[in-house]
């Protein structure tokens, strides 16, 4: 559901990317090679010299001769057998062997990157993460390469941004080499997330920019780019970003999965800005309309693809900014392309605010409570029917459920009428929802690779420690998607609610102005005059023809639709 644009907050921006967000997801790639000694031998074609930091930080920490025990495990490690080297590591981790801090430190970090060779990810994060939480870990710095790499294998829920977010932008920059300039860029982009996550706006954009355009993160960093502007309230360098996604992908630029959403959505992103910053307050508080931004706006959500996912949201905002520049037969007729039969799942209960406040504007007052009425009827069962479901899931154990009603949902199983099917589905559709259950999926995955390993590995402390960090993670994940489901649940009916209230708040002010109306007349004794203004009469050219509308929608008629209206209200 939509917020009137006529307070549109450029928040929306951020909630459709969230969508964006652009995690890697998908078939995980090929793991890219760690340091010299770890590549395969065999290779065909060798990879480039991945240059770490440092072996050793600076700390209180120092590694001595290690046992025996510890030197053969490192030996296993070295020869790439991951799974024996692994056994033999955890030992030196639990203290086992009697090795002293630093090499227990040293083996946990060689335990990381055995079961990263072994594809259990989440297992190698869970280590790697507790590395990233101790700056004085004598492998903190090399984990910060580690991490980048499961950033393309565990999707964005696995919140790999957070533990990027404990290194500086001084460590990243020790990855500015020819040999991991790809790997420097995505380490921007990673800390540039968290520094936007926390609202250090000026910090993100910062590292954004360093993001090259031969990255693949590039564009995802310009949008960021750009809705941190608009954060920050800079529309001028926030179009700006928005227009450089444009050219990216008009240059070809590699690496986006969908350069067709993307262009679309920077589109989208470029007229709300525009429409944000057309609209400002005097010292009366009454709106500026800023012209040559609306039209600005107009034009970016006229160049939404037809065939977007987002082209009914465009043409329903940029109904508002019809509206705000007086043009009500274009408000109107966009409405009228939404509510067509070819978009039977579309849920825009504020198109009839919208509408009826159109009428109230031009002084149709028995129109405008007859399209409140007809809103109101339509829609408080339908609100009704929402809040009944959501219902169900209270108590113990509630995000769960709810996220096996997630599950249903997306398989077409649930339980719903055909009145709330749709919206239901629209509502639980959130891309962020979909990498928290693409999360799920690939744990799944992780655990059937594990029960597919060797007895002696699954039975062992570390095969414990596998299915342990599977487990809290995936019980996690679950946790997480059921909860943000069911807020985004909550806000569709909380949408829902508030249109609903401004339908009654439209009544109270057509009362208002019928009463003002008719103390006009008793005062005047006589009838206002009403001025017959009629708005929409379209004057067809050589390019254009005029198609009275006969009840039959046509496809190719679609947003190109305008209705005459006329004003009543008195000079």
């Amino acid at each position: 559901m939509r917020k009137g644009l006529a307070t549109l907050c450029l928040l929306a921006s951020a909630m459709l990317a969230a969508p964006t967000a652009f995690a890697q997801q998908g078939k995980a790639p090929a793991a890219p090679a760690a340091k010299a000694g770890d590549a395969k031998k065999n290779d065909k074609k060798a990879a480039p010299k991945e240059i770490e930091l440092e072996d050793e930080a600076d700390g209180p920490v120092t590694a001595g001769q290690m046992t025996e025990e510890a030197a053969q495990a490192k030996r296993l490690f070295d020869a790439e057998r991951w799974s024996e080297s692994a056994l033999l590591l955890k030992r030196v981790v639990d203290g086992e062997t009697g090795d002293d801090e630093g090499n227990k430190q040293i083996a946990q970090y060689h335990l990381a990157i055995a079961l990263y060779r072994l594809q259990f990810y989440q297992a190698s994060y869970a280590i790697f993460s507790e590395i990233a939480d101790k700056t004085n870990h004598l492998k903190f710095n090399e984990t910060l390469l580690w991490l980048s790499k499961l950033a393309t294998q565990l999707p964005e829920p696995a919140d790999i941004i957070e533990r990027v977010g404990k290194y500086k932008s001084e460590q990243v920059a020790r990855f500015n080499n020819p040999q991991q300039r790809d790997l420097y860029w995505q380490l921007n982009y990673l800390l540039g997330r968290y520094k936007y996550r926390n609202r250090n706006y000026e910090e993100a954009i910062s590292l954004f920019e360093k993001v090259d355009a031969k990255s693949k993160y590039y564009v995802q960093a310009q949008f960021f780019t750009g809705i941190s502007n608009v954060q920050l309230r800079k529309s001028v360098p926030a179009v700006k970003s928005f227009q450089r996604i444009v050219q990216a992908l008009d240059e070809g630029v590699e690496g986006v999965e969908d350069e067709s959403r993307m262009r679309d959505l920077a589109f989208l992103s470029m007229a709300r800005t525009y429409y944000s910053a057309s609209v400002r307050l005097d010292d009366n508080s009454v709106p500026k309309i800023d012209g040559n931004k609306l039209s600005a706006a107009v034009k970016y959500w006229n160049r939404v693809d037809v065939g977007s996912e987002y082209w009914l949201d465009a043409l329903f905002e940029q109904s508002w900014a019809y509206f705000m520049a007086g043009d009500y037969p274009h408000a109107l007729g966009n409405m009228h392309t939404i509510e067509s039969p070819y978009f039977p799942n579309a849920f825009y209960p504020e198109a009839d605010i919208l509408k009826a406040v159109i009428s109230f504007t031009i002084c149709q007052y028995q129109d405008a409570t007859t399209i409140v009425a007809r809103m109101r009827k339509r829609y408080e069962p339908i609100k009704k029917e929402l809040e009944a479901i959501l219902n169900r899931f209270k108590g113990e154990d509630a995000e769960t459920k709810f996220f096996d009603f997630l599950k249903d949902v997306r398989a077409g199983k649930a339980a719903l009428s055909p009145t709330v099917k749709p919206i239901v589905e629209n509502a639980l559709s959130d891309r962020q929802l979909l990498r928290n259950l693409e999360y799920v999926r690939v744990l799944d995955e992780e655990d059937a690779r594990y029960k597919k390993a060797p007895a002696a590995f699954r039975n062992s402390p570390v095969g414990g420690d596998v299915t342990d960090a599977l487990s809290l993670a995936r019980d996690l994940a679950v946790r997480n998607a059921g909860t943000l489901a069911r807020e985004r649940y909550q806000r569709y009916l909380d949408e829902l609610n508030e249109h609903l209230r401004d339908a009654s708040k439209i009544l109270i002010d057509i009362t208002a102005a019928e009463r003002n109306k008719l103390d006009q007349e008793v005062v005047s004794g006589q009838l206002t005059k009403e001025e017959a203004l009629v708005f929409g009469v379209v004057k067809p050219d050589d390019e254009h023809v005029l198609w009275p509308f006969n009840g039959e929608y046509w496809r190719d008629e679609l947003g190109f639709y305008r209705q005459v209206v006329t004003s009543k209200c008195g000079k």
